[in-house]
């Protein structure tokens, strides 16, 4: 079932996922930042310590996970419903297969939280192995991105 979506409001949901998806990537950015600022307590000693600790980017941390797993979620979810909105299908191809690949690698790291919390080493390693992979993946997956974006520009230029 495709929904009829207002002209004026047309152009704003289709281009609401790359503006959101790459509001995520700098948000995965700065949580990676802010964990690795955190980790770094672990190797500093006396007033350094401190001042990292009184920061709180455990906490810090764990919260932009989890607003980067909503946004994951929800840019996954709305990138499908708006493609089909617009075309009446989905596109199945290594842009939408590594968004689902990504929003399972960032279901995964979430996960890893309550272990992380009883302070297993192997879930720390996991944990930081995830993301790594997981950025990477989305650096590329936005790249794929823009040219769907390109793409796009040029169908709408050409109706005009």
């Amino acid at each position: 079932m495709i929904i009829a979506i207002p002209e004026p409001l047309q152009t704003v949901v289709t281009f609401a996922h790359p503006i959101l998806m790459t509001l995520t990537l700098i948000l995965a950015l700065y949580a990676g930042y802010v964990g690795w600022q955190y980790r770094r307590i672990r190797s500093t000693e006396g007033e350094e310590k401190k001042a990292l600790i009184s920061k709180k980017y455990n906490l810090l941390h764990h919260n932009l996970g989890s607003v980067f797993l909503l946004l994951m979620v929800a840019g996954a979810i709305g990138g499908m419903a708006v493609t089909y909105n617009n075309n009446g299908k989905l596109f199945v191809g290594a842009h939408l297969i590594a968004g689902l690949g990504l929003t399972f690698l960032a279901a995964l790291s979430a996960a890893l939280a309550p272990i992380l919390q009883q302070g297993k080493e192997w879930a720390r390693s996991t944990h930081i192995a995830v993301n790594t992979v997981l950025v990477g993946i989305f650096v590329w997956q936005t790249l794929t991105g823009f040219e769907i974006v390109q793409r796009i520009l040029e169908q709408m230029s050409k109706a005009s």
